[in-house]
């Protein structure tokens, strides 16, 4: 075995054991504070639903539009619901479908990219000039037409997800696989007889593992923005879901009585999205993928 294949084995395996990455994310304020604001959404998707101090469309005739306080921690809207529990009950729809859609976006796509980039060719050239194609319509407007199809509704929205994203994975995958297939170790594995399947993800795969995690962070905060952006226009997941795109739409006309209404959960997509990129960012750094 070649120093050059030894060096590949060993070193994802270093790189990729949770407690380390964990602490070396700790190791930077950026990275910690972001970490920390991804763990702590996490925990309210987990138990939000049973801290939760009212249920997420009980309304309250006789409490509506009430400003922050002790009993009502973030208000009420004009419905006379609680907007906390609300937020509460939102997070874990949203890192939900946000979380589900990437994971599937980044399996398809990470599957594509190696077999595109290792077979080269023509069905490489092909499925990247579709790919192309696609990435040249913005995102926001590609589900647009997606939902426009299929019809709004919490599948559907994850089909989106997948739709989107795969092909920017793919292109990321295949990267990579571009840069390592020629390496020796892939050569080595090559003069051994291995199958096609065995090199790719055996050999080529590890090697991509730092990267697509990064990339797959980014995807996640983007999917977040995404429902969100489609809950605010109405095409994602209908009324009464805590979707909290659709409590700010829900809200907007009625900004005036109860701002809170509208600026929590406005303030709830804005720092999970930028706690997931902070956290992307330390993973880049730790798991030293180019461009760092």
């Amino acid at each position: 075995m070649t120093k050059e294949s030894t060096t590949a084995g060993v070193t994802p395996a270093r790189v990729w054991r949770p407690f380390t990455v964990l602490t070396r994310l700790f190791g930077r304020p950026a990275s910690a504070a972001g970490t920390s604001i991804v763990l702590i959404f996490l925990l309210m998707a987990l138990i939000g639903p049973w801290i939760a101090p009212y249920g997420v469309n009980e309304q309250i005739p006789s409490e509506t539009r009430q400003a922050p306080s002790p009993d009502h921690w973030f208000g009420t809207d004009h419905l006379g619901r609680d907007v906390f529990s609300r937020v509460l009950f939102g997070a874990r729809d949203i890192l939900l479908l946000a979380g589900l859609g990437t994971f599937l976006a980044v399996l398809a796509g990470t599957a594509i990219g190696l077999l595109s980039g290792y077979r080269g060719g023509t069905f490489d050239e092909a499925l990247m000039r579709v790919f192309d194609s696609l990435l040249a319509i913005p995102a926001l407007l590609l589900a647009l037409l997606l939902l426009g199809v299929v019809g709004p509704a919490r599948n559907a929205l994850l089909i989106v997800i997948v739709f989107v994203y795969t092909p920017i994975v793919a292109r990321v995958a295949r990267s990579v696989v571009l840069s390592v297939k020629s390496k020796g170790f892939v050569q080595a594995a090559r003069m051994r007889g291995e199958s096609e399947t065995w090199i790719i993800f055996r050999e080529i795969l590890p090697s991509a593992f730092p990267t697509l995690t990064v990339e797959g962070a980014l995807r996640f905060s983007y999917a977040i923005f995404l429902i969100a952006a489609l809950g605010f226009l109405g095409i994602g997941v209908q009324p009464p879901n805590p979707n909290w795109g659709l409590m700010v739409a829900e809200a907007r006309e009625h900004v005036f009585q109860t701002p809170w209404a509208l600026w929590m959960p406005a303030l709830a997509i804005s720092v999970l999205v930028i706690g997931v990129n902070l956290m992307a960012d330390g993973l880049r750094r730790v798991l030293r993928v180019p461009g760092a």
